[in-house]
């Protein structure tokens, strides 16, 4: 049985890439992706938000990159 975790997405990646699934599980695996990138955007960028300078400096972002990369919506890059 196939258990997916936060930290490995390729499992649900290689899950939809399987051809002998119908073609409603593949759309529905793809969706299912796809909301997992979109909830790890928004929760990385909700986390960049409440670093200080300090640790943004350690990370090689200035405060205004960090405001600028905070600011996207979660479904841009």
């Amino acid at each position: 049985m196939l258990t997916l975790t936060q930290s490995d997405p390729a499992s649900l990646t290689q899950l939809g890439q399987v051809r002998s699934l119908p073609i409603a599980s593949q759309w529905a695996l793809r969706l299912a992706y796809l909301l997992y990138i979109w909830s790890a955007r928004s929760r990385t960028r909700a986390a960049l938000r409440r670093l200080d300078s300090s640790r943004l400096a350690d990370l090689g972002l200035s405060p205004g990159a960090a405001r600028s990369e905070a600011a996207k919506w979660f479904w841009t890059r």
